[in-house]
């Protein structure tokens, strides 16, 4: 292992893979369930495990989103035991809050004047809405053939460029502008701390389901940062002494057949991931190319997790299916994975007794169009 200075940077020199952060776990003696619920009522409250202080935060209010019980779904699918966490309930109605506020906190740390992204659209909206309220210059690119909604989400907030092209294309340029300006964009030279934020998505469950690590997490995926620092918060969680049981957690990714090289290495049995151009309505999952994808595949391999593919045809049924039996609207990624969870089951992954939760990323009146077929 090679150590670098907290900097915004983001590649290894000498083997090109991603940079993470690590702490000094010695030091959070002082860590404990006490210190936890004493702290704010947002993501902030685990800020001993981030790369960043609650004191300086760029806060507009991401975290601690609802963990419902999913009676009605669960009855419908055969579970006991299923449970909904509802990230959509973030101020600008994604999990995305969570890791824009980390990054934007570094940014203004780092003394950036500009804050922009790279995004399939949820980003977009994150990321200006916390460069407003820090007082940041906004450049958010996005693929020109975006959902309006997730435009309008954003460019109320500051500037939106539209870019001629898919993601993967969208992000080569940024890198190109990473390189090129002092510019803070939070999924490129700001991505190891951007991408720490996810973990307190696997703490709050936690903390939610009274100290306890479920038996089983689905999530949608796209580069498969989330999906990986779940995993990274549950066993931080597990050694700093906080939890209740070890962690036995299984961890299911699911992604759209129109974009899944992930899913795809993994039922192929091949640790190479092979770059896919996207075809999918779950826009905000359509990244061909992957940067996580090897450490995702890892992160099955080290949960005795798995991944399933959801054919485009039932991503708007799962939107459907948890709109009618739960009260929630979300977005395509919620579809896959209320899709993905009903063919775990059915193929015997997930048992009836097993405390599950499925993480619900985005809110899905910014993709209204993806839903005018089915309802």
């Amino acid at each position: 292992n090679r150590l670098y200075p907290q900097d915004p940077i983001y590649v290894c020199d000498y083997c090109f893979g991603p940079l993470e952060v690590v702490y000094d776990y010695s030091s959070l003696s002082n860590l404990s369930r006490e210190s936890i619920t004493d702290g704010p009522d947002n993501l902030w409250r685990y800020d001993s495990l981030l790369p960043a202080s609650r004191e300086r935060a760029v806060n507009i209010g991401a975290g601690m989103t609802p963990l419902l019980k999913a009676d009605n779904l669960g009855y419908e699918l055969g579970l006991d035991n299923l449970w909904i966490k509802n990230d959509s309930a973030n101020p600008t109605h994604s999990f995305k809050d969570r890791v824009v506020s980390v990054a934007t906190t570094k940014a203004v740390e780092f003394e950036f004047d500009t804050i922009a992204c790279a995004s399939t659209g949820n980003l977009a909206g994150a990321t200006a809405a916390h460069g407003a309220k820090a007082g940041l210059e906004t450049m958010v690119f996005v693929p020109n053939d975006l959902e309006e909604g997730k435009i309008f989400g954003a460019a109320i907030f500051g500037s939106v460029i539209k870019v001629n092209g898919n993601y993967d294309e969208v992000n080569r340029l940024c890198s190109e502008l990473g390189d090129d300006r002092r510019w803070a964009f939070v999924n490129i030279n700001m991505r190891p701390y951007y991408s720490e934020g996810s973990k307190t998505l696997a703490y709050e469950i936690v903390e939610q389901l009274n100290w306890t690590a479920p038996d089983n997490i689905i999530v949608p995926v796209a580069s498969g940062s989330l999906y990986t620092k779940i995993w990274k918060g549950l066993n931080e969680f597990a050694d700093a002494g906080l939890l209740n049981n070890p962690v036995v957690t299984k961890m299911h990714l699911a992604q759209a057949s129109g974009c899944s090289p992930i899913a795809s290495a993994f039922l192929e049995d091949r640790m190479i991931i092979k770059p896919v151009k996207p075809d999918s309505v779950a826009k905000s999952l359509a990244i061909g190319n992957p940067a996580d994808g090897y450490y995702a595949l890892k992160t099955i391999e080290a949960s005795e997790g798995s991944a399933v593919v959801v054919p485009e045809d039932e991503v708007a049924e799962g939107v459907k299916l948890l709109a009618k039996t739960e009260g929630i609207f979300t977005e395509g990624a919620g579809g896959v994975a209320i899709s993905g969870l009903k063919r775990l089951v059915a193929s015997g992954a997930i048992k009836p007794d097993e405390q599950t939760v499925v993480y619900i990323t985005g809110n899905g009146l910014k993709t209204v169009e993806l839903v005018q077929d089915v309802v």
